[in-house]
């Protein structure tokens, strides 16, 4: 069942949701146990929303009854990459004392076909992005990216994000084994950024 859900709140943080669209079909990924998350109604989407239409969804939401406002739905939303950044500074100018974050994949160059790190300057406080592994080889067999040369698009990405992000992490899910997250643990302190990793249902 699809709807028209481009905003909904989550532990206390609004989340939204611009696109169904991602190059990824990550193995763990929420998309595959249902069409929501954490009680939302549906997040497929009929249709994407505009740029207004998000920006006043969020209007509707009085500010003290969120914390954070997160670019993260149930697509990539580097798919619309002129878009986050676009919405982003439109409501850095409503919230000014809101933290912006952007949850990626980190893939936003190769969909867009051009540099996207520049375009969250001033839109977003912090860039979360999804390493999932240590390695070329098990980024592929986890993440099941488009294309063969996700996992160094995705680095060059990160390393770039900290010249326009305020803060930039790095996140694994619980669901991969100890021993491949403290080779990640390892990398990111290599990249020197940090690393969080998250629980499957967080």
């Amino acid at each position: 069942m699809k709807g028209l859900t481009f905003v909904y709140n989550v532990h206390g943080n609004l989340y939204l949701n611009l696109t169904n669209r991602c190059p990824c079909a990550c193995t763990f990924c929420i998309r595959q146990n249902g069409d929501g998350a954490y009680g939302s109604d549906s997040l497929w989407l009929e249709r994407e929303p505009t740029c207004e239409e998000v920006i006043e969804a969020v209007k509707k939401h009085p500010a003290d009854s969120f914390g954070e406002i997160v670019f993260c739905g149930y697509g990539e939303p580097m798919e619309r990459a002129d878009d986050v950044s676009f919405i982003g500074r439109e409501l850095k100018k409503l919230y000014p004392d809101k933290v912006i974050r952007l949850n990626t994949n980190g893939l936003g160059d190769r969909i867009n076909g051009k540099s996207t790190a520049p375009l969250l300057e001033g839109a977003v406080d912090i860039a979360s992005i999804s390493l999932n592994a240590s390695s070329e080889e098990e980024y592929n067999r986890v993440t099941r990216p488009k294309w063969d040369d996700g996992f160094d698009v995705m680095i060059k990405f990160a390393e770039e994000c900290k010249k326009y992000v305020p803060k930039v992490m790095f996140t694994v899910v619980d669901v991969i084994s100890p021993e491949e997250i403290e080779k990640c643990r390892i990398l990111s302190e290599k990249l020197d950024i940090p690393l969080r990793v998250r629980a499957y249902d967080s």
